[in-house]
């Protein structure tokens, strides 16, 4: 009956270790992961009307409520 006990205290032990490693691994592929969706952020360029704030675009072009063009917006 010990032996049992034993061998299954084993496993039990096995088992949170190989869990609390992949744990470890996850945890430091997310922060990897992380500057690069930062990066992405800070590269957006977004355009604005000078006349109309509310009007914004990922790209150059016109205002569509008074024509004029679009000027990069100030982050």
């Amino acid at each position: 009956m010990n032996y049992k006990n034993y061998i299954l205290s084993l496993i039990a032990i096995a088992l949170i270790a190989a869990c609390s490693s992949n744990e470890k691994k996850g945890a430091s592929a997310s922060v990897q992961a992380s500057p690069a969706a930062q990066t992405t952020q800070t590269t957006r360029v977004q355009y604005t009307c000078p006349m109309h704030p509310e009007v914004v675009s990922d790209k150059p072009g016109q205002c569509p409520k008074c024509g004029m063009d679009l000027e990069k917006k100030a982050s």
